[in-house]
């Protein structure tokens, strides 16, 4: 059932209220954690006495707190606003982190709820280093046990990189990329024998994809990392994260790509 217009006025008249005080939300926070002093409340958000009365009281008038033995302790209305706009400072939190990349994620494959990348660290390029969302794959990628990688392209750098941990006994590495990205590899002779000897490592093993894969991604230990390019195949950001529901995603992605793959032939490849 849709709302009244000046239902939904009211609730915007909340809204605002709580949003032009970043002490009333940390307050609010505060207590929806767990009951608190007034001087405790002043020493955590640093508001003066007189302005934590006034919120305070502006609180309990609402009805979303309530006075406990000395200490303030949020209603049950009052924990439902502290959680329901918390979501949404979250929400906007994670926007504002891919405002400027948004346009390039590949959202049809990323199936997972973006507010799980609200804690995810977003890396683009800069004029100073324009190549810092790579350089972040490869930073990761130096100190990892393992990787686990789906992905439409193969990089260069990274290749390098693997196949030499690889090779020393330092990586474990699975990878699936679309028959264009092994393509592009076998074209150039360097990297064609790179991957040569990275197939020839007892700790890796690859596969290739007929289909198109729409993204890039690899399952680096325990976090999910994401290269995102814009239709030119220019890269625009790395974002990277260790949260379950991401890595869930990320683990059933690749196992799907994996088992609808075949093994890359070696000898196809240097022939």
């Amino acid at each position: 059932m849709d709302e009244a217009p000046e239902d939904i006025e009211a609730a915007l008249a909340e809204i605002e209220f709580l949003a032009l005080s970043a002490n009333r939300v940390a307050v609010l926070r505060l207590l929806a954690e767990a009951p608190r002093t007034r001087s405790t409340l002043a020493s955590e958000t640093g508001a003066s006495q007189a302005t934590l009365g006034r919120i305070l009281g502006d609180f309990e008038d609402r009805s979303w707190i309530e006075r406990r033995s000395g200490e303030y302790a949020v209603t049950a209305t009052g924990c439902l606003v502290a959680r329901g706009f918390g979501d949404l400072l979250d929400i906007l939190g994670t926007e504002r982190s891919l405002r400027d990349i948004v346009a390039y994620l590949p959202t049809d494959a990323l199936t997972f709820d973006l507010r799980r990348l609200a804690d995810a660290t977003v890396v683009t390029p800069s004029g100073t280093r324009p190549d810092a969302p790579l350089q972040r794959l490869l930073d990761m990628e130096g100190e990892a046990d393992e990787i686990r990688a789906f992905s439409h392209a193969f990089n260069d750098r990274s290749l390098s990189l693997t196949e030499r941990r690889v090779r020393e006994g330092e990586l474990t590495f699975r990878g699936v990329f679309s028959q264009g990205a092994i393509d592009a590899l076998a074209s150039d002779d360097e990297l064609r024998r790179t991957l040569a000897s990275m197939l020839d490592a007892e700790g890796a093993s690859i596969r290739v994809h007929d289909d198109g894969i729409p993204l890039a991604g690899s399952l680096v230990d325990d976090d999910v990392h994401l290269l995102v390019r814009d239709d030119d195949g220019v890269l625009r950001a790395s974002i990277d994260t260790d949260d379950a529901d991401v890595r869930a995603w990320a683990a059933e992605t690749f196992d799907a790509y994996w088992a609808a793959a075949t093994p890359v032939d070696r000898t196809d490849l240097l022939s």
